[in-house]
């Protein structure tokens, strides 16, 4: 298992440019099924969760060819539709191929997906919107089996919740489902946009984007499609943090449209954080003073996830470590994930002031000197945080298992150390 060692009191500034989307570009690998013609997708991170998608695809039979960030995918050799189990058990993405397997080639095998261990996170959602497709799953032999039956049409489909990856699913499948789909009560996050204006390159036609009511009209057959995926607003977010965190100014390039950085503003404001964006840059000051911005009557505030546009999960946990770093008090209220926040423990050894009150939420008090210390990273959303929590302790902190930061970041400790950060990781 690979570490990083990190020693701590340094400022993280200067220019960064994110990566593509994770949560994006992992449901677009998966769409090069739905044709034989290439696609072509670029501004790709070289992360493992991709690494680990690619291999599932290659084991299909699709070939994929890498090029720095830009990767070429061609479905024409499609040899099964049967997935390697010990692959899928490594990413959750995995999920995402039971709709374009078995929607274009009849049947999909897959078993039970991987990912981080965050608490429950359903699939019912993905069977029953693929089922009302015409698209049923049984369980059998620890593998959920897919078969298209002569029922696969388009349907007026009610999610149960607005997953955003049973939403990518269905919509994939429903692109080639004749007639038309209605998907309601669906996710409308960035990546699913993005995802679906993918497949609109590639000759779907799909309406309703950026909005929980999204209408596929089916088509007979997709061609192939040249794609950039777009910056991933969580990594902007976790190196804001750092930054804010540590007293030091960014200046970030490549920025997500303008509902996105109102999103994440949304959440830096709150802890005193502001930027200013002129000519496509966004830029940190140096220096901020961080306090929470109380409720109306002195109460302290709350700040909480939701689906889209409000606060994304994937950004409460870097958002939490800020806090212990922010003058004032300030709940955090993890609705998604009842496993989310287990990783406040390895705050407390490190000197945070706060209180688990139960898994969902979390009181901090700030601002606290952290300490170095010897932890473990659980996932990879608290595994940066823990990260930024070392770049503000005194001393040097040693995190294990980075290799589950790995699964959503790409080469973390060269780029942390462009913008002057002190920190080595060991293989």
């Amino acid at each position: 298992m690979a570490r990083l060692i990190i020693q701590g009191g340094r400022r993280i500034q200067g220019k960064f440019t994110p990566k593509g989307n994770k949560n994006a570009v992992l449901p677009m690998l998966a769409a090069c099924i739905l044709t034989d013609e290439p696609v072509v997708l670029e501004n790709v991170p070289r992360i493992l969760d991709v690494e680990n998608m690619l291999g599932l695809l290659s084991q299909l039979g699709v070939s994929v060819r890498q090029r720095g960030a830009v990767v070429t995918l061609c479905a024409k050799g499609l040899r099964g539709t049967s997935l390697d189990p010990v692959l899928c058990g490594r990413v959750r993405s995995s999920i995402l191929l039971a709709g374009p397997l078995a929607a274009r080639h009849g049947s999909a095998v897959l078993y039970p997906p991987g990912g981080d261990v965050i608490g429950r996170r359903r699939l019912d959602t993905h069977f029953e919107g693929l089922g009302g497709l015409g698209l049923p799953m049984t369980w059998k032999s620890g593998a959920f089996h897919l078969r298209r039956t002569r029922a696969f049409r388009g349907a007026d489909l009610l999610l149960d919740e607005a997953s955003v990856t049973a939403t990518e699913n269905i919509m994939m499948a429903a692109t080639l489902a004749p007639g038309r789909t209605v998907i309601m009560n669906a996710a409308c996050e960035p990546h699913v946009q993005d995802l679906g204006r993918l497949l609109q390159a590639m000759g779907a036609r799909i309406s309703g984007l950026g909005t929980n009511r999204i209408e596929v009209e089916g088509v007979a057959s997709l061609g192939g499609a040249r794609h950039r995926v777009g910056p991933d607003y969580i990594e902007i977010g976790s190196f804001l943090a750092a930054a804010a965190a540590t007293g030091g100014a960014l200046q970030v390039r490549d920025l997500p449209d303008t509902t996105t950085l109102r999103v994440m503003q949304r959440v830096f404001e709150r802890l005193g954080v502001t930027w200013q964006v002129d000519d496509g840059v966004l830029r940190l000051p140096a220096r901020q003073t961080l306090a929470v911005r109380k409720d109306f009557g002195d109460s302290i505030p709350k700040m909480e996830d939701g689906i889209w546009p409000a606060i994304p999960s994937d950004l409460l946990s870097v958002a939490l470590v800020l806090a212990t770093q922010t003058k004032g008090e300030i709940l955090f209220f993890e609705k998604l994930f009842e496993s989310r926040m287990y990783f406040v423990d390895r705050l407390l050894e490190m000197g945070a002031t706060l209180v688990q009150c139960d898994p969902h939420r979390v009181l901090v008090s700030g601002p606290a000197k952290l300490r170095a210390q010897h932890i473990t990273s659980p996932d990879i959303r608290a595994g940066m945080a823990l990260v930024i929590a070392a770049l503000c302790a005194k001393g040097q902190t040693i995190i294990e298992q980075a290799e589950m930061i790995d699964r959503g970041y790409e080469r973390l400790a060269p780029r942390l150390r462009a913008l002057g950060a002190k920190i080595t990781r060991v293989d």
